[in-house]
């Protein structure tokens, strides 16, 4: 065999540590990435919502709107937050061909009455499979009239108007007269009897309404605003004159873009709660515990104890206790009498002294017995009853067990 260090071991102690930590912590981070993985994503993923800067997307005229210094809010929670007193926000609802009427209706109802508008969804994108973030293989496709709650008001038609490339729509807001050139080959056109229409499409339809009731508009054609109309500087002029424009009718002070609507909202749930303020501090108590408690499970070796009895089974455990109890009641000094006549009867016995002899007699006898250079039996006998502390008292009681060790040899 080779000289190589080997091991009895059914598994190496720190490679197990290693294995059981990485898992802990991976299962921490998998539980944290689906809670909060909707707020940690950058959202470019060549969709059709505001943090896309794929051609769908509105990255384009939300940084726009920012660097022109107007207050902009990606919001991802269906309900608006509370803002003192006359604020305003123009919320941009971006939904997708597979969004849901009560979805819509869900964050209508969240915005509190508030003005916002609806960017109908044209085109259906693929993922680029060699460029992150860029749309592929896209077309375009007519929405159907059932994607409006009725909260949203009532849409007879959505149709794909031909022949639009080369068109400019007009229309009024706001007292504003505006021009909007279209680059596309198709134009996406409502037609809606509950709505009044802003821009119009020149051979018919609306490209933008607005309802009769409430502050509601509806802007058909995306690429009016989306990042397709950044692609020359007279389209981006357009679409930020048109947010402006839309803006200014509602009397919005700032801009939101909902984002919920794209999978990217942060909803309640206690999984989620578990990670943010103020809950964060009990989910670290709890997964400290966690390791504490893995800890101890570690470092203990072999079975566990068992807990022993208090007072051991044994003379000596019977001998020790009752010592220890005459100690705590400070009475060592009266059992001074009761070892001398212990220590004067075993010798008596064990050296066969004459019956009948009392205890002075006795002592005297067993003095008969020690060898010339010794401390009389008799005189200790008399001496350590009369000892004044434990000191005295502990010295003449080895004095009297060392005359019977010598005596009885015993040890």
């Amino acid at each position: 065999m080779s000289g190589a260090d080997t091991s009895d071991h059914g598994f190496n102690p720190r490679l197990m540590a290693g294995l059981v930590a990485i898992g802990v912590i991976a299962f921490i981070a998998l539980w944290a990435l689906i809670a909060l993985g909707p707020q940690l994503s950058s959202g470019n993923d060549g969709g059709g919502h505001a943090l896309s800067k794929a051609a769908p997307g509105y990255a384009g005229i939300v940084d726009l709107v920012e660097r022109a210094g107007a207050s902009v809010e990606l919001r991802r929670s269906e309900e608006a937050p509370f803002y003192d007193g006359e604020w305003r926000e123009l919320l941009v609802l971006t939904p997708t061909h597979r969004t849901k009427p009560d979805e819509i209706a869900r964050i209508l109802k969240g915005h509190r009455g508030g003005p916002a508008l609806i960017v109908l969804p044209k085109w259906q994108t693929g993922k680029h499979p060699e460029k992150p973030g860029w749309a592929a293989g896209g077309f375009p496709l007519t929405p159907s009239p059932r994607l409006l709650p009725p909260i949203a008001g009532k849409v007879e038609r959505i149709a794909s108007e031909p022949h639009a490339r080369g068109v400019t729509a007009t229309g009024t807001i706001a007292g504003h007269r505006l021009s909007v050139p279209l680059r596309g080959l198709r134009s996406q056109i409502l037609v809606a009897n509950d709505f009044d229409t802003l821009v119009g499409f020149p051979h018919g339809g609306a490209l933008l309404a607005k309802h009769r009731r409430d502050n509601i508009y509806i802007l058909s054609e995306p690429d009016l605003v989306n990042n397709l109309a950044f692609a020359d500087r007279d389209s981006a002029r357009a679409a930020a004159m048109l947010i402006d424009a839309v803006a200014e009718d509602a009397e919005a002070d700032a801009l939101a873009f909902d984002l919920t609507l794209n999978g990217f909202g942060s909803g309640r749930s206690l999984l989620r709660f578990a990670f943010v303020p103020p809950f964060i501090g009990i989910t670290l108590c709890l997964i400290a515990a966690g390791l504490l408690a893995l800890w101890q499970a570690w470092m203990r070796f072999g079975p566990a104890l068992r807990p022993g009895r208090a007072i051991p089974v044994s003379k000596a455990a019977l001998i020790a206790n009752s010592a220890d109890l005459i100690k705590q009641a400070r009475r060592e000094l009266d059992g001074a009498d009761a070892f001398v006549r212990s220590q004067r009867t075993a010798i008596a016995r064990r050296l066969h002294a004459p019956a009948g002899l009392g205890d002075a007699e006795t002592d005297a006898w067993i003095d008969r017995h020690l060898r010339k250079d010794s401390e009389l039996f008799s005189s200790l006998a008399r001496r350590l009853p009369l000892a004044r502390n434990t000191h005295e008292f502990l010295e003449g009681a080895q004095a009297l067990h060392d005359i019977r060790k010598d005596l009885l040899r015993d040890g």
